[in-house]
């Protein structure tokens, strides 16, 4: 069954929420059983990973300016310039760089996905792979989904890197904030933690990428509309997904991992 927006939220939701399980269920698996295909995967990997390598560098450097120049604009009228590292380090990396990452990625990969797959769909390719004896959730749905659990975490590292740099070079070079201070706070405030908590949600988020993109693939019907509209869905439902989920797993790491005090 095909997620409605004509139904009741509550009853879509279950429904939906219910075929994205049995998807996760029958990939994993099919992942503990052993049967990946590997040279498959280093594909996705280069398609997902390589690929968004532009999207990824690009926000997080615009991301980390932005807001340090906005928090150095707050901070300095209360003498507090020095605190601008350690706060625009800790929001980046507990906040701001996964959710970030996770919409450009959903954007980008989980449109391209759910196109592939939902053209394969309608163009009966998926029933051919079914005539030949291949299963297509170890063909099509396991390759992306350990490609994407292997490359999320990566691009939230890299997206939080650059906008680190981003933002030493705005607050030292262009708001005259101190070198030597930005470095120090941030480096005695920001803990693994704070690594391991984006890292988490990073991989959180590409559950909900791959598995909601191939869903809408493989549900998808009625030619080229539905490839285009099973696509705007699976964007529009990741999105909104990797927010609402994103509040329940701040509230839970952060009972896992604490924030620091010290600030």
């Amino acid at each position: 069954m095909k997620f409605s927006y004509s139904f009741p939220l509550t009853r879509a939701f279950s429904v939906y929420l219910g075929q994205i399980a049995f998807l996760a269920g029958e990939s994993f698996s099919s992942i503990f059983r052993g049967r990946i295909r590997w040279r498959l995967v280093l594909n996705q990997i280069v398609e997902i990973g390589f690929g968004s390598q532009a999207v990824v560098i690009i926000t997080g450097i615009f991301t980390g300016a932005v807001f340090t120049a906005q928090i150095f604009f707050q901070f300095n009228a209360l003498n507090m310039s020095t605190a601008v590292g350690p706060v625009v380090s800790i929001a980046l990396c507990r906040e701001l760089g996964p959710v970030l990452t996770g919409l450009m990625v959903a954007g980008r990969v989980g449109a391209a996905i759910c196109a592939e797959i939902g053209t394969m769909k309608v163009t009966q390719q998926i029933d051919a792979l079914r005539a030949l004896a291949v299963n297509p959730i170890d063909y099509l749905v396991v390759p992306r989904a350990v490609a994407m659990m292997i490359s999320m975490p990566l691009l939230v590292g890299e997206c939080i890197f650059f906008a680190l740099t981003a933002s030493y070079y705005v607050a030292t070079r262009i708001l005259n904030v101190n070198s030597v201070f930005f470095l120090q706070h941030m480096w005695f405030y920001t803990h693994t933690k704070d690594i391991v908590m984006a890292l988490t949600k990073g991989f959180v988020f590409a559950l909900i990428v791959v598995f909601v993109g191939c869903q809408q693939g493989l549900t998808t019907s009625n030619g080229a509309v539905g490839v285009g509209r099973s696509t705007t869905e699976a964007v529009v439902i990741s999105s909104l997904t990797i927010l609402m989920i994103n509040f329940f797993l701040t509230m839970g790491l952060n009972i896992i991992f604490p924030a620091g005090g010290k600030l």
